[in-house]
């Protein structure tokens, strides 16, 4: 009999796209039209990419951080180019080259992921989910609209995300969680939200990932 497609998931942010100093100069960037004096991204609040951005921007003396997101966040953040992290194109080809079915599930706008997201990225994804689609994660919707589309059962797939919502979304999908300990968040937090493994850099994406999947289910 033959096995069930498998399928890789990926979080965006932290995990296929290293966006964390295009982040940080969006925060700057947004908190300088905010309050009429520069703002450097040396300036921002320590763990600042693991504050939701509002919190960050108050902290910054921005009095309406909501409407200065709205004003100025997509075109600061259009600014600077993003890459994937070195590895990544190499390990999604190989995924597909065996046959997994590959996507994304982020917190992302879809507007957004038209120069947020590289085409060399975009075209090895088989199904991008962004907030708009499903309730964002921690809730599982996301990576359980993802499944259905790619016609993959949650036991034959893997979640990789670096942060605790990321965690908490795949377990509640019943998604195997794997831990990118070279995004966001640190190594603990992950495990404490309930990773099954951890990851330790970008060129661990790839056919290994499925390494972690029961290798005897055929159901």
């Amino acid at each position: 009999m033959t096995a069930p497609r498998q399928a890789a998931l990926f979080d965006l942010d932290g995990v296929l796209l290293d966006s964390a100093a295009a982040m940080r100069s969006t925060l700057a960037a947004v908190a300088t039209c905010a309050t009429g004096h520069r703002v450097t991204p040396g300036d921002l609040p320590p763990g600042a990419l693991r504050r939701p951005r509002t919190e960050v921007l108050a902290l910054l003396d921005v009095a309406d951080p909501d409407n200065a997101c709205d004003r100025w966040w997509d075109g600061a953040l259009s600014a600077t180019p993003v890459e994937p992290f070195p590895g990544v194109i190499a390990g999604l080809l190989a995924l597909h080259a065996q046959g997994t079915a590959t996507g994304a599930v982020t917190l992302q706008d879809p507007d957004r992921l038209r120069w947020l997201l590289p085409p060399a990225v975009s075209d090895l994804l088989d199904v991008v989910v962004t907030r708009q689609d499903a309730r964002p994660k921690p809730a599982p919707d996301g990576l359980i609209a993802a499944l259905s589309r790619l016609h993959v059962p949650p036991h034959r797939a893997v979640f990789v995300g670096d942060s605790p919502s990321d965690m908490t979304a795949a377990r509640a999908a019943g998604v195997l969680a794997l831990g990118a300990t070279w995004g966001w968040h640190r190594a603990d937090a992950l495990r404490a939200a309930g990773a099954d493994h951890l990851l330790p850099d970008p060129t661990s994406i790839g056919p290994s990932l499925l390494h972690h999947l029961p290798q005897n289910d055929s159901t």
